[in-house]
C-alpha cells in the first residue's frame, strides 16, 4: 500500500520533472545545448536532493548543507554551458536559468508549491516576450 507521504513525494517530483520540461521547451525550440531532459533532470535532481536531505533531518545532520551543495554543483553544471571565443560569450542564459530551475525543485523539495510554480513562470516571461525586447534593444 503506498502511504500519503509516498503520494506526496511522487507529486513533488512530477510537478518538478513537469515545471523542468516547461522551461526547457524555450531552450529546445532555439537548439540550446541544454533542452528538454537537462531541464528536467536538474530541477527533479534538486527536489530529489531536498527530499532526501528533509528525511534524515532527525539524525543532526544540517539540511542547509544539502541545498548550499545543490547551488555548487548547478554552479559547475552551468560553468560548463558557457563557451568563450573572441567577444563572443555563448550558454549564459542557459547556465542562469538551470540555476533557477534548481532552485525552483529545492522550492518543490520543501513544499512551496506555489512558490516553485510561480517561479517558473517568471523564467518564462523572462525567456520568451523578454527575449524579443532585448533584441531590438541591442539594435540602437
Amino acid at each position: 500500500m503506498i502511504s500519503p507521504l509516498e503520494i506526496e513525494i511522487v507529486l513533488k517530483l512530477l510537478l518538478a520533472a513537469g515545471l523542468g520540461l516547461v522551461v526547457g521547451y524555450e531552450r529546445e525550440v532555439h537548439r540550446k545545448p541544454a533542452g528538454l531532459r537537462t531541464h528536467s533532470l536538474v530541477c527533479l535532481g534538486s527536489t530529489l536532493f531536498t527530499i532526501v536531505s528533509l528525511s534524515i533531518v532527525g539524525s543532526g545532520v544540517d539540511v542547509s548543507r544539502i541545498a548550499a551543495g545543490v547551488v555548487v554543483g548547478i554552479g559547475f553544471l552551468g560553468a560548463g554551458m558557457i563557451f568563450k571565443s573572441d567577444d563572443n560569450v555563448r550558454g549564459l542564459t542557459t547556465a542562469a536559468e538551470l540555476w533557477v530551475l534548481a532552485a525552483i525543485g529545492l522550492a518543490i523539495g520543501i513544499g512551496y508549491y506555489f512558490v516553485a510554480i510561480v517561479g517558473a513562470i517568471i523564467v518564462l516571461v523572462v525567456m520568451i516576450p523578454l527575449k524579443h525586447l532585448s533584441k531590438n534593444a541591442r539594435g540602437f
